[in-house]
C-alpha cells in the first residue's frame, strides 16, 4: 500500500490485457477508481466496485475525448499497442495505433488536466550492436517498426512534459517471463517452455543453449509499474528508466526446469531471426537510476521466477 499517493482515478488503455488487468487489480486494492479501456471482445465477465469497462478503438479520437471528459482521470497508464509481430504484419496500423493515437492521447491528457502519464516502453526501442552491460544512455536506434513507434512516443511524451509540465514517465522492460505469454510470440519461448514442462510435453527451443538476455518476472513488472507511478515526482530524475532482473539463457532455464521436472524433454531447431534478435539484446542492463531514485529492486531471481511460474501454470488439483 502507498497511502500517501495522490492517485484517485486511473485510466488504463489496453486495460483488459495481461498487464492492464493486473495493474487494475493493484489499483483497486489500493482504493483507486479504475477505467479499463480496450478493444471489443476483451471485456471481463463482470465488473467490481469503482471499476468501469469501456470498449472501443484507441484511434477513435472522439471516444477518447469523451472518456477523459466524463471520468477526468488524474493518471493514465498507456499500455495499448500492437506488439512486434502484429506491427511487422501491418505497418500502417502499427503507426496509427502505437504512435498517432498516443499523440492524440497525450494532447488530450494535457487538455483535461491529467497529472501523471505512464508509458510502457521496451528494450525493442534499441537496435543491435549494444554494449553489454548496456549503459543507461545507450542510443535508441530500433530495427523494427514496433521499436520505432515506442521511441516516437517516448520523445512525444517528453515534448509534452517539457512544454506542458505533464508528468510523463517511462519504464523500458526486457524479456518478461509470464504465464500469459501469447502462444504466437516466438520470442516468448522461455514462458512456452515452462508451460510445456507442466504439460509433460517436449519443447523445441528456437535459439542455442547459450543464447539469452536480460529478463524479468511478470510480478516484478507489475510491482515496478505501481511503485514507479506512485513515487513522488521529486524523486524522478530521468525521462525514462531501464530495468533489469537477471540474465537467463536457455541452458540456465533448462537447469531450473529440471529441478522440478527432471524428465523435461527438449531439442533445438534454431530460428535465425529469433536467434539474431535475442543475441543482439544485452545480457545485463544497468538500472542504477531506477534503484537510486525510486527504490526499484527486483523481488524474483531466476529460480524464484521458475518456481512461481510453474505453480501458476500447474492445473488445479
Amino acid at each position: 500500500m502507498h497511502p500517501q499517493n495522490p492517485i484517485q482515478t486511473a485510466l488504463i488503455t489496453g486495460g483488459n490485457g495481461n498487464l492492464g488487468r493486473l495493474i487494475a487489480d493493484r489499483l483497486l486494492a489500493d482504493g483507486k477508481s479504475v477505467i479499463r479501456f480496450d478493444i471489443p471482445g476483451t471485456e471481463p465477465a463482470s465488473t467490481r466496485p469503482h471499476e468501469t469497462i469501456i470498449s472501443g478503438d484507441i484511434r477513435d479520437q472522439q471516444l477518447v475525448e469523451s472518456i477523459l471528459t466524463e471520468h477526468q482521470p488524474d493518471t493514465i497508464y498507456h499500455l495499448a499497442s500492437l506488439l512486434s509481430g502484429s506491427s511487422e504484419a501491418d505497418h500502417e496500423a502499427a503507426w496509427e495505433i502505437n504512435a498517432t493515437a498516443s499523440f492524440h492521447l497525450l494532447k488530450c491528457s494535457v487538455k483535461h488536466g491529467v497529472r501523471t502519464f505512464f508509458f510502457a516502453g521496451t528494450n525493442a526501442s534499441y537496435g543491435g550492436g549494444l554494449t553489454d552491460p548496456m549503459p543507461e544512455d545507450a542510443p535508441q536506434w530500433p530495427e523494427n517498426l514496433y521499436g520505432a513507434t515506442k521511441v516516437a512516443v517516448e520523445r512525444l511524451g517528453v515534448f509534452f512534459k517539457l512544454k506542458n509540465d505533464l508528468d510523463f514517465r517511462v519504464l523500458r522492460f526486457p524479456m518478461v517471463l509470464s504465464p500469459f505469454a501469447p502462444t504466437t510470440a516466438v520470442t516468448a519461448y522461455p514462458s512456452h517452455a515452462l508451460r510445456a514442462a507442466v504439460n509433460h510435453s517436449a519443447f523445441v527451443f528456437p535459439v542455442a543453449a547459450q543464447t539469452g538476455m536480460s529478463t524479468m518476472f511478470l510480478d516484478d513488472v507489475i510491482n515496478s509499474i505501481i511503485d514507479f507511478s506512485y513515487a513522488p515526482r521529486s524523486q524522478i530524475t530521468q525521462h525514462a528508466y531501464n530495468l533489469h532482473g537477471y540474465f537467463m539463457s536457455v541452458e540456465t532455464l533448462i537447469a531450473e526446469i529440471q529441478q522440478h521436472y527432471p524428465n523435461f524433454r527438449y531439442r533445438y531447431e534454431i530460428n535465425p531471426v529469433v536467434e539474431t534478435l535475442i543475441s543482439n539484446w544485452p545480457d545485463t542492463i544497468i538500472d542504477r537510476h531506477a534503484r537510486a531514485d525510486w527504490g526499484w529492486n527486483p523481488r524474483f531471481d531466476l529460480a524464484q521466477s521458475v518456481t512461481h511460474m510453474l505453480k501458476l501454470l500447474a492445473p488445479p488439483e
